[in-house]
């Protein structure tokens, strides 16, 4: 029993002190890969990189273009004056693109001395040509051609402004046509005023107003509820 006791004790260090050199060494390797990562960074100086994008035909500003490290993620956007600014390294390629203009190109280089470096790039617009689109009010060309000979067309002026201009017909169009954005804008502002204007006391109650009830009654002895419900 006591020989046991030893061996197992003996076993248990033997195993502690193995897991501990794996432990160092793979700290020394992590350390090694980490020392190797980072002398690869610290080889490339770091560089803030500034400038402005504007156009070139008219050198206004281009807001909201991309900036970018070519091959990477890495990058940013000019504002509305078109300014913009990041960090990149020397020798990287920066590309520029926006919306309505060709990409370009600029390589940082290699030698620079300073750790920051300014650039004015100019984008050349990009014109693009659509194909002609012809818009018929018909499903084919054919149909068009053919309702449009065979169409008949009055001669007397007069006669299709008067039938346009029919004032029952155009009160009737003007009592089932919904409000425009005109007319809902004046109604809101109509509303407020007379919020505000009634602000911090009794707004008046038409109940006991007689001019309403005359109102009322005349409008309902003309049968306007009862056009309204149909």
């Amino acid at each position: 029993m006591q020989y046991s006791f030893f061996e197992s004790h003996y076993n248990f260090r033997m195993n502690f002190i193995c897991k501990t050199y794996i432990a160092l060494l793979i700290c020394f390797i992590a350390t090694g890969l980490k020392a190797q990562v980072v002398t690869q960074v610290a080889a490339k100086k770091l560089v803030q990189f500034s400038g402005v994008v504007v156009s070139g035909d008219s050198l206004n500003a281009v807001p909201f273009a991309n900036v970018t490290i070519k091959g990477t993620t890495r990058g940013t956007i000019s504002d509305f004056t078109g300014f913009f600014s990041f960090v990149a390294q020397a020798g990287d390629v920066i590309v520029f693109s926006a919306l309505g203009y060709k990409s370009a190109t600029y390589t940082l280089s290699d030698t620079l001395s300073a750790s920051r470096y300014s650039w004015i790039q100019v984008l050349s617009t990009d014109t693009i040509y659509l194909s002609e689109a012809v818009i018929v009010p018909w499903p084919s060309l054919t149909q068009f051609k053919k309702v449009f000979v065979e169409t008949n067309i009055p001669n007397d002026d007069e006669q299709r402004a008067r039938k346009n201009l029919n004032t029952a017909d155009m009160k009737l169009r003007l009592k089932n046509a919904p409000m425009d954005a005109g007319a809902n804008y004046t109604n809101f502002v109509n509303q407020q005023v007379s919020k505000n204007y009634y602000n911090g006391q009794y707004q008046p109650n038409n109940l006991l107003n007689p001019f309403a009830w005359a109102q009322f009654i005349k409008a309902w002895k003309e049968g306007k509820f009862k056009q309204s419900n149909q």
